[in-house]
């Protein structure tokens, strides 16, 4: 059995600031807490009847996991130079997709540091007319186009209960309670850790009881930028016709193509920011 972890930052236990992922000292010692919350995936996974786990690091310039402190039985995908971003790796020899530290879709202001793929410019993204975050656009990815099912989150408590609006089904772990964008009641990382492992497990031994998302083709996204730059600069995509001066749309066949047509809008936006670089990390 080959189990892919998907791995943000946001929603792991430790949480509760922005300044926290951009001062250097709490920065190191966050990436320390996702570490070990991808390693209690990790031996949940291997204790479920995992033969193979690969990790795909998922927040801002995508190397945030330490691989020396990594559990050695597993692989990682690390580097923010990729086609399909938060899934790079995937693909259908996997037989289960599991969320580590995810957060909740932008404009919920509740969640902690709710954005949705990148904050320095998406307001918004619509699926077939659904309004999605990104557990659940990669979700659909992984079900659709590979036909893989998502199996576990975890996050704060806003975001489980985001997500179980379109996976009902999905085991969870609530690493924290959202107070607000930027406040958390934390829950002890050795708590959470210990309750990541146990429900992984759970998952896996399990993994037959789950079914992938699919969603039937053709697809059609609609994005909302925060500004008009953002939006007209997506346009020089053929595909892409504008809606407004700050919303855009396009139609793909596939789900994979649709995902990477979507990435390069992400990209070409925030590269577009006047006076801000093109990383995620921007909230």
């Amino acid at each position: 059995m080959k189990i892919f972890i998907s791995a943000d930052i946001e929603g792991i236990s430790g949480v509760a600031t922005i300044q926290q992922l951009l001062t250097q000292s709490e920065y190191e010692r966050i990436r320390r807490m996702m570490t070990e919350e991808v390693n209690a995936a990790i031996r949940g996974a291997f204790n479920g009847g995992a033969k193979e786990v690969v990790v795909a690091d998922g927040h801002g310039n995508m190397s945030n996991i330490l691989i020396e402190k990594l559990d050695p039985r597993a692989r990682l995908v690390s580097g923010n130079n990729r086609v399909m971003m938060q899934l790079e790796g995937l693909d259908e020899s996997f037989d289960g997709i599991v969320f580590v530290g995810h957060h909740g879709r932008e404009g919920d202001s509740d969640a902690v540091i709710s954005h949705t793929f990148a904050g320095i410019c998406i307001d918004e993204i619509m699926v077939n007319g659904k309004v999605l975050g990104e557990t659940e656009i990669n979700s659909i990815v992984a079900g659709t186009g590979f036909n893989i099912p998502a199996i576990f989150i975890s996050g704060d408590d806003v975001y489980v209960d985001e997500v179980k609006e379109t996976l009902p089904n999905v085991t969870s772990v609530v690493t924290k309670y959202a107070r607000n964008r930027i406040a958390a009641e934390l829950i002890h990382a050795d708590v959470v850790q210990q309750a990541i492992e146990e429900k992984v497990e759970q998952s896996v031994r399990n993994i037959h009881k789950f079914s992938p998302l699919t969603v039937e083709g053709p697809y059609t996204f609609e994005m909302q930028f925060k500004g008009p730059q953002q939006a007209q600069m997506t346009s020089t995509i053929p595909s892409v016709e504008m809606l407004s001066p700050t919303r855009i749309t396009f139609t793909c066949d596939d789900i994979v193509t649709a995902y990477k047509h979507m990435w390069g809008c992400i990209i070409i936006a925030a590269a577009a920011t006047n006076g801000v670089n093109g990383s995620a990390n921007a909230y």
